[in-house]
């Protein structure tokens, strides 16, 4: 497991509807994992799901809050993370 501060960017509004996700699920061990999957013709295809556990590979990118709000941890695989790399998830709805 390696822990970045940079690599990729969980925005504040991203963060907030995962923190709103979280509370729903009155678990605040739920991390956001981020994956790719292999697309065929179409490139890529995004997933994202919660979980609890951070495995071997997995980097783990923290947004701390300055208002007091607790913090997002987002976990991306070793695999999917050298695509991802640099990439900013945001939450518009």
């Amino acid at each position: 497991m390696s822990e970045l501060t940079q690599g990729m960017i969980l925005t504040d509004r991203a963060a907030a509807k995962v923190r709103k996700l979280r509370e729903g699920e009155s678990n605040p061990n739920l991390k956001l994992r981020v994956y790719i999957t292999g697309g065929g013709c179409s490139g890529f295809s995004y997933g994202f799901t919660f979980d609890e556990n951070i495995q071997n590979d997995d980097t783990v990118i923290e947004q701390t809050c300055s208002n007091g709000q607790s913090s997002v941890k987002l976990l991306v695989d070793s695999m999917s993370f050298q695509y991802l790399n640099e990439a900013e998830i945001d939450y518009v709805q």
